[in-house]
């Protein structure tokens, strides 16, 4: 018996046809949808300002086109669209549900909203105190309230700020009826919500070796055939462009960690325990995870107006590019001076892009005062001048905060049809804070084996080629931090990739990383290894004044890089 758990969203902005797709394209049990990156709750709160809804009205309109048929099919729809009102949300549910003749249960959770709470802001990551009011503060909450939703006889469930994984965790444990002592079976659940939870990510999406892809413009999206046991087979609906294998389900098991120790409200997963396995065409099976009793305290994302900002780009061409870079921020700071703002970031990047980004508590001061001051320069600058960006009003960023809270401060709460359920919703469950905790560090490791000596250590001739033509990689956010996950294809590869990239060697290869603390970890089960760059992103993704602000693109950048590696592995 499976509990076949559909996505149909990976981002708010996702494709709209998707849930049409999966719910039209084969059998499924439950149809899921992520919405809520840690950007998404900042600008939700920026709609919610503007009297616009807290939560993502697309769900909506991915709705329409399938309420009737799941309700018809039985299949359950699990959903955080709710983002800051899932209130608000599940009555949007019920109107358009009564738009189309239809009645379902609809259920919300709540409990995630902390704002206003007196907070202790602690950043969870670098251990900075925080001095402002939050904007937003949202706890991650886990599966237990979907599920008792589910087993309450919900036909939708809309949750606010839940982990991604919850979406698969909470099914899981309606159809299998977990306890929190099944640490493995909800290990397993929380891995392979982890793949699905970014759509096509999973399915060739944004892959390493997307020239083995078919069909990517047509990819479908994924599935996890989830077991009792938590084990579950990652695959798609046949007819769906996109590709399952080992290497785009590892390159999503390595997107957006930390350690092997992966932390969440139900359980702590153990990335390192991961075992993968082809079970067919466009079907891999995930087993083997193990689970440890989750810690006693909840992340919570806070966000904070960081004040306002605005970014102008200039075009370098031809000769003497760092010459004319120069010249061209001596006359943007002759006409409005660098140190009358909070901070500035200026980045040089190829093929001669000058990226002037300011920001201040002053939103004139970074308006246009400062845009017009760069277009004056037109006329009296560099030999070629020409910007990117008209000059433009400042826009608001956020600060991400993540900090933590003790679980049993945390109180969900479960509403069905507008009645909310007893027993905190989740039924008799003991709070995380109530079971045994098990210690265990999670230190990071490092092969500590310098580049040289394990040259001469490996008598094999080599060959000057790029990491990529070995390796795949997959970067992204995670806070102020970024992460790159590498992996290889075969033990000798990944023996060789464990001995020679270490931390000091991906500072040689990507020199930007060098003032960064950086932490490795390897997870020999999946052949691959994690790199965590600490405050890469700065204040997170809504401050950074990044080109590539979520560092999405920091794992090709590694992959192009030139390494000598034994011909044999070539």
């Amino acid at each position: 018996m499976t509990l076949r758990v559909a996505n149909c969203s990976g981002f708010y902005g996702d494709r709209l046809s998707a849930a049409r797709e999966m719910v039209e394209g084969g059998p499924i049990d439950v149809l899921t949808g992520d919405w809520l990156a840690e950007l998404t709750m900042f600008i939700l709160a920026g709609n919610r300002l503007k009297g616009r809804p807290g939560y993502a009205p697309t769900f909506l309109r991915q709705l329409e086109d399938v309420l009737g048929p799941c309700l018809d099919r039985g299949i359950k729809i699990v959903s955080n669209a709710g983002g800051l009102d899932p209130a608000g949300c599940a009555e949007a549910v019920h109107e358009l549900a009564a738009r189309l003749g239809l009645s379902p249960a609809v259920a919300y959770v709540t409990g995630d909203d902390l704002t206003g709470r007196d907070l202790d802001l602690v950043n969870a990551d670098t251990g900075e105190r925080l001095d402002a009011t939050p904007l937003t503060a949202n706890a991650y909450l886990g599966g237990r309230p979907i599920a008792a939703a589910l087993s309450a006889g919900a036909d939708v469930v809309v949750t606010g700020r839940v982990t991604d994984a919850a979406l698969v965790t909470g099914p899981g444990i309606w159809r299998y009826g977990w306890t929190p002592d099944d640490l493995d079976p909800l290990a397993g659940s929380v891995v392979a919500g982890h793949v699905i939870e970014c759509g096509c990510q999973a399915t060739g999406g944004n892959y390493a070796f997307f020239q083995d892809v078919p069909d990517l413009a047509h990819c479908g999206f994924p599935i996890a055939e989830l077991r009792a046991d938590g084990s579950a087979v990652i695959t798609k609906h046949p007819g769906t462009g996109g590709l399952v294998s080992i290497g785009t389900v590892t390159a999503q098991l390595v997107y957006e960690i930390g350690g092997p120790r992966y932390p969440g409200p139900d359980v702590v997963a153990r990335f390192d325990t991961i075992t993968l396995a082809d079970d067919g065409p466009d079907r891999v099976l995930v087993s083997g995870v193990r689970g440890e009793p989750p810690p006693d305290t909840l992340k919570v994302a806070v966000n904070v107006l960081g004040g306002y900002r605005n970014t102008m780009t200039l075009v370098l061409t031809g000769l003497d590019v760092e010459a004319k870079a120069r010249v061209a921020e001596e006359a943007i700071w002759a006409r409005i001076p660098r140190e009358s703002f909070d901070a500035v970031d200026v980045t040089l990047a190829e093929p001669g892009l000058l990226r002037i980004t300011v920001m201040d508590a002053d939103q004139r001061k970074v308006g246009r005062a400062f845009s017009a001051a760069v277009v004056e320069t037109g006329l009296a600058s560099y030999p070629g001048f020409y910007g990117l960006t008209p000059p433009g009003n400042a826009a608001p960023y956020g600060i991400y905060w993540p900090v933590l809270v003790p679980a049993a401060a945390v109180r969900p709460r479960v509403f069905m049809n507008g009645e909310e359920l007893p027993g905190e919703g989740a039924g008799a469950f003991p709070a995380p804070g109530e079971r045994e905790m098990v210690r265990r560090g999670s230190a990071p490791v490092d092969g500590g084996r310098a580049p040289a000596s394990q040259d001469r250590d490996d008598p094999r001739p080599t060959v000057r080629v790029p990491l990529g033509r070995i390796a795949g990689a997959r970067s992204g956010d995670k806070g102020g931090n970024a992460n790159v996950g590498v992996w290889t294809d075969t033990e000798d590869r990944y023996a060789w990739l464990e001995r020679h990239l270490t931390a000091a060697k991906l500072k040689e290869l990507l020199p930007p990383l060098a003032g960064h603390r950086i932490d490795r970890y390897e997870l020999p089960g999946i052949k691959a290894l994690n790199f965590v760059v600490h405050g890469l992103l700065g204040r997170g993704v809504a401050a950074s004044p990044r080109m590539d602000p979520q560092a999405k693109a920091l794992g090709e950048e590694l992959r192009e890089r030139f390494v000598d590696i034994p011909a044999a592995l070539r």
